[in-house]
């Protein structure tokens, strides 16, 4: 059996899982491969997906050789006969340990962008994977599953070696593999497109699993996603002025993020198009806009015309609003910053996160006390003055805050890697702010 893509492996493994339905299971996918087809199978039996983070414990001297496995919620499961064996010191087996338990909790971190774990309590809980090659990973996944409370576990794959597959027969309540070839030597062999799936769409589809129950559990006045990608340039009318933007909605898209950019900058910034990209990507729509007219920018006080830039920021707020229904986000740097920090306070304002970038909050200080979305403030480890001035503001909301400073970095985030970090930390916030609120 070949599969198309691990969407088409999550499909047809969904029509084998339909007994399940009545169960009421919660899906778990296998970082990274095994979300996609789990995103399908939730999707169809109309379940909650969650990704179960495990991390095999290897002997020191023999890393392939397991000797236990840990996952969240403290969850160890040791092979206390492994241990007897290999003669393992447990200042040897408490470091590997040690080790392991802080990437599990940076990959968990990652991938859920905030959202909590799934209770597993009672439920049937299916573990879904691409594939399996040996069977070690998700024979440790569904231990570990087990050990979280879960009262039935069933193990789903595409495609598995005959003798892998008898051995999970054994290790699981119920093993659900559509293909079981005896010439298998590698899991990629049976898809036509088995490229690498990276963290980011990872992120993005545990995200909208979270906000997207399934078409036939949401609420009956649940705005649809986006059904067909938009990209074009548009007029925006402004309070009676004439302001050019550029909007994107990826197909899919479950909320938008308006940028409102500083002094020197413009919807055609590199800076702004790179981090506008890293939302795209992950399955949110942008608008880029320029708040003043070009004859405008010829003048600098109109930069720190903080009022002005507030108000056409509200007024391009509501022009988006009559084109779609999606929650809205800002994402304001510089000067810009400060304008979507005024406009979030605005009374009747229904802003769903606020991301700053560089940001001078202290230009809308009196109404920062008035800020009730989630704000990030997000400044360069180089860029004191601005530091300061972010602190102080993080003392002054009264919303949800957090401040992240990135090392090495300076005011333009022009250092290598120090833009990415800026899109990365964006990205996670509106996914797990917006997103979610939706």
């Amino acid at each position: 059996m070949l599969f198309t893509d691990r969407a088409d492996a999550g499909h047809r493994l969904a029509e084998a899982l339909q007994h399940l339905e009545g169960e009421e299971p919660v899906v778990l996918g296998l970082p990274r491969g095994g979300v996609p087809v789990a995103f399908q199978v939730a999707r169809a039996l109309k379940a909650p997906l969650d990704v179960i983070v495990v991390r095999k414990l290897g002997v020191p001297y023999q890393r392939e050789l397991g000797f236990g496995a840990i996952g969240e919620g403290g969850v160890r499961v040791i092979s206390d006969d492994i241990v007897r064996r290999g003669r393992l010191e447990q200042a040897d087996l408490a470091s590997v340990e040690h080790a392991e338990a802080a990437e599990l909790a940076r990959q968990a971190e990652r991938f859920r962008a905030g959202r909590p774990r799934l209770s597993l309590e009672g439920r049937t809980a299916i573990v879904v994977d691409d594939g399996i090659a040996t069977g070690a990973t998700a024979a440790a996944a569904c231990q570990v599953v087990r050990a979280q409370g879960a009262a039935r576990v069933v193990l789903a794959v595409p495609v598995a070696p005959p003798d892998a597959a008898e051995r999970l027969r054994t290790a699981t309540d119920e093993f659900v593999c559509l293909s079981t070839p005896f010439a298998f030597s590698a899991v990629g062999e049976w898809y036509r497109d088995f490229s690498q799936t990276p963290d980011d769409e990872v992120v993005a589809l545990l995200a909208q699993a979270a906000a997207d129950p399934g078409p036939e559990r949401s609420a009956p006045d649940a705005e649809p996603a986006v059904d067909k990608a938009v990209e074009e340039e548009v007029a925006i009318d402004a309070a009676g002025v004439r302001l050019t933007g550029d909007l994107h909605l990826p197909a899919g898209a479950r909320a938008v993020v308006m940028f409102a950019h500083g002094s020197g900058s413009s919807r055609h910034s590199p800076r702004n198009r790179l981090v506008a990209a890293a939302l795209n990507e992950a399955g949110l729509g942008t608008l880029l806009f320029d708040l003043l007219t070009p004859a405008e920018e010829a003048h600098r006080s109109n930069v720190f015309d903080i009022g002005t830039l507030a108000d056409r920021l509200t007024a391009a707020t509501g022009w988006l609003r009559d084109r779609t229904a999606l929650p809205i986000g800002y994402f304001g740097a510089s000067t810009g910053a400060a304008a979507a920090l005024w406009a979030a306070a605005t009374p009747g304002a229904d802003v769903g996160a606020v991301v700053s970038r560089g940001g001078r909050p202290d230009l809308a200080e009196p109404l920062l006390v008035a800020v009730r979305a989630p704000t990030l403030l997000i400044v360069g480890g180089n860029d004191n003055v601005v530091i300061d001035l972010n602190q102080q503001a993080e003392a002054a909301l009264r919303c949800e805050t957090r401040i992240e400073i990135i090392p090495g970095a300076t005011h333009l985030f022009e250092e290598h890697g120090a833009l990415q970090q800026v899109a990365d930390l964006a990205r996670d916030w509106f996914l797990s702010h917006l997103v979610k609120a939706a």
